[in-house]
């Protein structure tokens, strides 16, 4: 049998160029639906597990899914703003603890989360090193935005403007890291975490600047009276804020008129999910609340459908690409028929020659299965993080 085997390795791989199509042929119609599985599967998995941790979502209306995606995964694009009141309401009620969340600026690649200390509880993260934002201007790194960035507590980050020639007023912001978290293996890996108020300073809603009482600052001070004191453009405003300059910091306007992006709702328990839920089903309300479960399921849905069109025009394929590898090697039977013929003169049975043939697909068909498993096993460590990635952009 030994020798058989030989014979077949041998002529594959002189015939390496015909034998590497195959093998590739068929490699991709046996992985195609296995990776394709793996990949839907544990997606379907890590996306439906976050959204099941997290029970209603109050935002402004519109999509529900954009709604979803931004307030779960931090995706890039963020839905229309609702203001900090709809915080206060939804805690007022006594039906909800209210988590605000705040996702529009980022980091370099890194989404910075404006939210409160609350949301690290609610989402079970712990403290790798270093400890939670206590004052205006820090913030606390997600494991992999530590690693990439290769900082610590004691570090600073800095945070993007919009755009290039942002000249209304969002300046950059140098923020203080308190803290690192643990690797959770979810989204917040790759966010950075401040307050509510930090992110607010990054928009320009709140800022701090040189004291206009001081005798250095007379120069910048158009007009002066005892309650106000209005300054030119030349004033210097601070994009850090330090222990010196912390006081300086303030907000203009009310602060229940700011703005966040979504309000993450923890009902105390079933029945006040579901009053808080029937208090926003007036058609004139300007907000909304979702349960991210339903809306995750839809858009899987959605994916399985594609899938399913997917998986049929695989097999469809596939069983051309078979029609194609049994015809080459019928083809090739015919090409080798004074080889065949040669073989039996020299004393070769037919058993041992059609063995030998038989062993040729047999190993090509095996080399293929190998190669199609290991990219499965591939496809099911790294594919869901790529699906994900597409998915929410």
């Amino acid at each position: 049998m030994r020798d058989v085997l030989y014979l077949a390795w041998r002529y594959l791989v002189f015939h390496r160029l015909k034998t590497g199509i195959l093998v590739t042929s068929i490699m991709l119609i046996v992985y195609l639906p296995t990776g394709l599985n793996a990949v839907i599967e544990q997606s379907a998995e890590h996306l439906t597990a976050r959204a099941e941790q997290t029970p209603l979502l109050v935002g402004a209306k519109g999509s529900p899914l954009e709604l979803a995606l931004n307030s779960l995964y931090f995706s890039t694009d963020h839905p229309e703003l609702i203001g900090y009141a709809e915080a206060i309401s939804v805690m007022d009620s006594g039906l909800a603890n209210a988590i605000p969340l705040y996702v529009r600026f980022r980091s370099r690649s890194h989404p910075i989360v404006g939210t409160s200390l609350d949301y690290f509880g609610f989402r079970d993260l712990n403290f790798a090193s270093g400890r939670p934002m206590a004052v205006l201007g820090e913030c606390v790194l997600g494991a992999a935005v530590a690693e990439s960035l290769g900082v610590q507590p004691g570090d600073s980050v800095i945070s993007s403007t919009d755009t290039v020639f942002d000249l209304a007023g969002v300046y950059p912001l140098k923020m203080k890291v308190a803290g690192v978290l643990e690797r959770a293996f979810t989204p917040d890996d790759d966010a950075i975490f401040v307050d509510v108020k930090t992110a607010w300073v990054i928009e320009g809603l709140g800022h701090g600047h040189q004291d206009l009482a001081r005798p250095e600052a007379a120069a910048r001070v158009l007009s002066r009276s005892e309650e106000i004191i209005v300054a030119n453009a030349s004033v210097v405003q601070f994009n850090e804020i330090t222990e010196e300059n912390l006081d300086s910091f303030h907000f203009h306007g009310d602060l229940a008129s700011y703005p966040l992006t979504a309000v993450l709702a923890v009902p105390r328990d079933d029945k006040s999910g579901v009053i808080l839920r029937g208090r926003y089903t007036n058609d004139n309300a300007r907000s909304q609340i979702v349960r991210p479960l339903l809306v995750i399921e839809e858009l899987l849905d959605t994916v399985l459908t594609i899938q399913q069109f997917i998986l049929a025009a695989v097999i469809i394929v596939g069983l051309a690409t078979v029609a194609t590898a049994a015809l080459v090697f019928m083809l090739s039977l015919k090409l080798r028929r004074r080889e065949i013929d040669t073989m039996h003169k020299i004393g070769g049975s037919r058993l041992r020659v059609a063995s030998m043939l038989l062993a040729e697909v047999v190993i090509v068909i095996v080399l293929s299965s190998s190669l199609a498993a290991v990219l499965t096993l591939v496809t099911w460590r790294f594919g869901p993080g790529v699906i994900e990635s597409f998915v929410l952009t």
